[in-house]
């Protein structure tokens, strides 16, 4: 398999997995990081500056998804570029700066920060869960090797 190709299925894995844990996670803890809101968010303003109309209710929920699934799973599958020995630690490094950069970056950026640090579990969530998402990415990049 060619490097690229195995970066990018552990990348969609790496994004894959980070979205089903924040999707079962905001069903069963209000202290749950509430990626998606954001995501909503960027999403509206990002369509609105370039003069369109953003989506709304389903098309907006749908488009976010999308939109962080490939968002991610592209920052992830460059966890497989340099040498196998430590992909591991890349993945962990990855997903710690993903997690950091969603929680420091929103309001920077114009967003509503609460959603991902409303609380300080909040925000160590987030960053676990990013985390986890890098690892998931390094290990399913090593197993395609």
């Amino acid at each position: 398999m060619k490097p690229e190709i195995r970066n990018i299925l552990g990348g969609i894995t790496g994004a894959i997995v980070l979205n089903l844990v924040h999707e079962i996670a905001k069903r069963v803890s209000h202290k749950a990081p509430r990626i998606d809101l954001l995501g909503e968010e960027a999403v509206t303003k990002t369509v609105e500056a370039v003069g369109a109309e953003a989506p709304t209710g389903r098309a907006l929920t749908a488009s976010t998804f999308v939109a962080d699934l490939a968002s991610n799973a592209g920052y992830y599958a460059m966890i497989g570029k340099g040498d196998s020995e430590n992909i591991m630690l890349r993945g962990a490094g990855y997903g710690l700066m993903a997690g950091l950069g969603a929680i420091g970056l929103a309001k920077p950026l114009g967003l509503d920060e609460r959603p991902v640090s409303k609380t300080d579990e909040t925000k160590l969530l987030t960053v676990a869960w990013y985390l986890l998402g890098g690892l998931a990415a390094a290990l399913a990049i090593k197993s395609l090797k």
